[in-house]
């Protein structure tokens, strides 16, 4: 073996944290080791560890999450919001540092259920909405209502907490590293973050963010072998799946290695302008004033339904509740919840490695206003134009929202439907600009796709050298291989025409995480009051015991005591 490579092993052995990094990789590997002895066993365990988590925990996780949202907003407003996070200036520019938070954070959903979850909730909307019936024009507004809801302010929330409270600690604390369990450094103590507790938090992230980004991938994964099917008729069986999945690991993986501002920044800058390019030509090819029309009365009743769509729970089916309302819930807002918080470990922490020198206000507002300002316009032209050419008989979308079809197939069911008409001296001239937009959506799935895989990586690989900022080569790629093998597992299980297996291992990885947010945000409301003055209450106020004056603390055992009588 050549020195330089001795030298990279060398590296590596010495980099890693070999409590967080075995147990990490054991967990996972495990996992993929079961599929391949049982691929039945995994999939069932998968599937009842799942019903057990959302019987508990549901509730915790929209409770959660809307905590967090108002606590972000009041960041934003209030006088925290110009705390530092570190004493240096931002390394990257305002649009290089939105871009990179948005195609790293949960750009890759975006695409997937852009064309596809208005659907679905045109068809049933939620029961929040009971005197709403499936299928009616008045259905079509509630629709893109529920999926901005959905994809606005909460999923990039918890996203953003846990950057903003690894951010601070590691940068405006000595000796705190740049990793997951820093979040919670008021409560598990800077002393002790090399302890079991501060282990146990890393452990749990590294699974997570596993199970979370290779459930995306494996949406992005499926939308893209789908592709292939609908408009070239190429099949792919599981084999076909683990050479897809293998190919965009190796571009994900090279531009992981390039590094965040030769790789990521620049991928992520390119999808950014596609995003952009593709949102638009839909707006201007579909119907365009009504878009704007829906979008507007959405976007209001988004804003005064926000606290009830937060928190509706169904009742729950005990006592007098609504199982199937809670059924409804289970399958959508926590699931993206689950799904959100299990990404929140990974971005987090890469939202940290690149907020370095940015005020807490600035953080905030680019996690989720100015992600949400790119968000709302894509679902409202996307989704749509998906619901009113569904409502119209323009396209049909009846198989996949009976469920015959894959979401999957959605973009290029209304793609292929999409044309534009020239009027040209009394002649029409009809252009296929479908085919375009679908090349386009195309491109789109495989470069989120890898800026989302390639930053989860090096987000994983710093989550197991104990907050490293540039791990080892050998360590990015041995975490690539395993987000790669996962989301091709997790494929292959839920198959290439359901969600399901995808959905429920969300759940799983996220649910844990929910807590660490809520003890996140707890940490920095602690931190904040104690350095930068208390808030809601004074100075002096005493939250705990007694506020009086113990004896030997009075002034005088025989002074007269005081009195407001003159």
């Amino acid at each position: 073996m050549s020195d330089a490579g001795k030298g990279r092993i060398e590296e590596f052995r010495e980099e890693i944290d070999p409590t967080v990094f075995l147990f990490g990789a054991l967990l996972t590997v495990g996992v993929i080791v079961a599929f391949f002895v049982s691929p039945n066993a995994v999939e069932n365990g998968i599937s009842s560890l799942n019903d057990t988590l959302l019987g508990m925990f549901n509730w915790a996780l929209l409770l959660i999450v809307f905590l967090v949202v108002v606590f972000l907003l009041f960041l934003i407003v209030g006088p925290w919001g110009s705390i530092k996070l570190g004493d240096v200036s931002p390394e990257y520019s305002f649009f290089s540092f939105f871009s990179m938070i948005y195609s790293a954070g949960f750009a890759a959903g975006v695409v997937f259920w852009g064309p596809t979850e208005a659907l679905f909730y045109y068809a049933s909307p939620s029961p929040l909405f009971g005197g709403v019936e499936g299928g009616s024009a008045e259905a079509m507004t509630i629709a893109v209502q529920q999926t901005m809801f959905h994809w606005a302010l909460p999923q990039l929330a918890v996203f953003t907490i846990m950057g903003i409270a690894i951010g601070y600690f590691a940068y405006n604390y000595e000796n705190v590293p740049l990793r997951v369990s820093s979040a919670l450094t008021p409560i598990i103590g800077a002393d002790n973050l090399d302890g079991p507790a501060a282990k146990v938090v890393d452990i749990l992230a590294v699974f997570a963010t596993i199970g979370g980004v290779a459930t995306s991938l494996g949406f992005i994964g499926s939308q893209f072998v789908t592709g292939l099917d609908y408009q070239w008729g190429i099949s792919m069986g599981n084999l076909g799946i683990l050479l897809v999945v293998t190919f965009m690991t190796l571009l994900f993986t090279t531009s992981m290695v390039l590094g965040v501002d030769k790789g990521i920044r620049r991928l992520s800058n390119f999808n950014m302008i596609l995003f952009v390019v593709l949102m638009v030509s839909t707006f201007l090819v579909g119907p365009t004033l009504f878009l704007l029309l829906l979008g507007t009365q959405a976007f209001g009743g988004m804003l005064s339904d926000f606290v009830s769509m937060s928190l509706f729970t169904g009742a729950g089916p005990m006592g007098a509740g609504n199982p199937e309302a809670t059924n409804w819930m289970n399958a959508w807002t926590v699931f993206y919840w689950a799904w959100a918080l299990s990404w929140s470990p990974f971005a987090g922490l890469f939202i940290a490695r690149i907020s370095k020198g940015r005020t807490v206000r600035e953080v905030a507002f680019t996690g989720i206003v100015a992600t949400s300002a790119a968000t709302i316009p894509w679902f409202t032209f996307v989704g749509g134009t998906a619901v009113w050419a569904q409502h119209n008989g323009i396209a049909d979308f009846g198989a996949v929202i009976s469920g015959e079809a894959g979401a999957e197939v959605s973009g290029f069911i209304l793609f292929e439907a999409l044309q534009f008409t020239l009027n040209i001296g009394g002649a029409s001239m009809t252009l296929p600009v479908g085919t375009l937009l679908m090349y386009m959506f195309l491109i789109l799935v495989t470069t989120f796709f890898v800026t989302s895989a390639d930053s989860s990586t090096l987000a994983v690989s710093m989550m197991t050298t104990g907050g490293k900022a540039r791990p080892s080569t050998i360590n990015r790629i041995f975490w690539g291989v395993v987000l790669g093998l996962t989301a091709a597992i997790l494929m292959i299980l839920g198959g290439t025409g359901s969600a399901n297996t995808l959905q429920q291992a969300a759940i799983i990885t996220g649910t844990p995480f929910a807590f660490v947010c809520l003890l996140a945000l707890l940490s920095l409301i602690r931190d904040f009051g104690s350095n930068y003055g208390r808030v809601l209450l004074q100075e002096e106020t005493v939250l705990t015991g007694s506020s009086r004056k113990r004896k030997s603390d009075a002034p005088g055992a025989g002074d007269p005591a005081e009195s407001d009588d003159d």
